[in-house]
């Protein structure tokens, strides 16, 4: 109930629309029991809305007399704004903090925030010094690679099978025994329905001695099966259906996708291209592994040159940037390379070997004589690439003479490899 309804009275103000209307007796006797059922005394409390409490400027209206005539007004009472201490007595539903939007005033003078790009100093004349000194092409790699090894009167599919399967068989072989296996694998016949139905034992015969050659007459099996179901007898086109074949990894696919289908798809890096692309100063942080370093070689090296990179530096190290006793002395590089005489020996003697520079007097030493012995061991394994056809039990002999050298050289910490 509110204050403008007065009991008792043959006429009432209504709350809703502030008109006075005659009230009948019924309403009036239901008016009355309801009033007698309060206790005398008591006062009605006046109930606020919230809307009507929270109105800043209350509309100025006239409420109508409960008493005369009805047309006769009087001022509605205002209702009076909160001050700060009714505010902080309502509860604190009632006090929420409005989320204030923020916005930045945009500067249209400013572009977009660009990566700073970094790039190797002096990485261009070190590359023209490269190419200058690889001018020539008379590198193993030039001769023997995968460009090389394969069939050029064969048909498209198998000579990209062929370039494929020189690929997996250069993985820690020389080009010199890798194409020597490819000339037998083409004379017998290196297709995928060939490669199927040649038994372990004669594919063994056909890549020996080609590094892990055991292992590479299994996957050889293992791809040209896969190759035959999924593929149609042809190598896949993309790096990532390449690297699904058994014994194919990310190098072998950049450098297939390269020569078989003629599209640059990455950088081929192999043991070569890494140890010359660390010790050149071409990477932000030295790599570990090949992989890391063809990541760290694609964020800079612009693409045009991506294609070239791995014949460059392949043929680099095969003739000058060699991985034990670079030959610095002749490197068109050698004053501006950070690595440059690193790793030359500092003296050497007619009697000393290009490994282990010593003096007569030391031959006899227990040092000496491990040296003697290593470098026995090197001569002996040159002499086995340049002879493929040595019998696997020299090999095995030569193999285990070398482990045994090694662990001498391990448990003397007099010997530095």
């Amino acid at each position: 109930m509110r204050g403008n309804e007065v009991i008792g009275s043959m006429y009432m103000v209504t709350r809703s629309s502030n008109k006075t209307v005659n009230c009948t007796p019924a309403l009036r006797s239901k008016i009355i029991k309801t009033q007698k059922k309060l206790d005398t005394g008591t006062s009605v409390a006046v109930k606020v809305e919230e809307e009507e409490a929270n109105v800043a400027q209350p509309k100025s209206s006239s409420v109508l007399s409960s008493t005369g005539d009805c047309t006769t007004p009087y001022p509605q009472a205002v209702v009076q704004p909160k001050t700060e201490a009714d505010t902080l007595l309502l509860p604190s539903t009632t006090r929420r903090r409005r989320q204030l939007k923020v916005e930045y005033d945009k500067d249209e003078n400013l572009g977009p925030v660009k990566k700073e790009h970094w790039e190797p100093p002096d990485w261009r004349r070190q590359l023209a010094n490269i190419r200058e000194m690889r001018s020539s092409r008379d590198a193993p790699v030039d001769k023997m690679g995968a460009e090389k090894c394969y069939d050029a009167k064969a048909p498209a599919h198998v000579r990209r099978f062929q370039v494929l399967v020189s690929l997996m068989l250069s993985s820690q072989t020389k080009d010199q025994v890798t194409a020597a296996a490819m000339q037998k694998l083409r004379a017998h016949g290196c297709t995928v329905e060939n490669i199927i139905n040649t038994d372990d034992e004669t594919l063994g015969k056909l890549i020996y001695p080609v590094g892990f050659w055991r292992t590479k007459v299994k996957y050889l099996k293992q791809t040209a099966a896969m190759l035959q179901k999924e593929f149609g007898g042809d190598i896949p086109n993309s790096v990532e259906g390449l690297v699904r074949l058994s014994g194919v990894g990310p190098k072998m696919a950049h450098l297939a996708m390269d020569i078989a289908w003629d599209q640059v798809s990455g950088i081929g890096v192999d043991t070569h291209v890494h140890r010359i692309s660390n010790r050149l100063g071409w990477l932000k942080k030295s790599t570990k592994t090949p992989e890391e370093t063809r990541k760290a070689l694609e964020e800079w090296l612009p693409r045009e040159m991506w294609s070239e990179i791995n014949w460059l530096l392949v043929g680099f190290g095969q003739q000058v940037c060699l991985p034990v006793s670079p030959l610095c002395s002749v490197c068109l590089n050698q004053h501006i390379c950070p690595s440059a005489h690193n790793f030359s020996p500092t003296k050497k003697s007619k009697s000393s070997s290009p490994h282990f520079p010593r003096t007569s007097n030391t031959a006899t030493s227990p040092k000496g004589k491990l040296e003697a012995a290593y470098e026995s061991l090197v001569k002996e394994e040159t002499m086995k690439e340049e002879t493929p056809t040595t019998p696997i039990s020299q090999t095995r002999k030569i193999k285990k003479r070398r482990g045994k050298v090694y662990q001498s050289i391990r448990t003397n910490p007099a010997v530095k490899l």
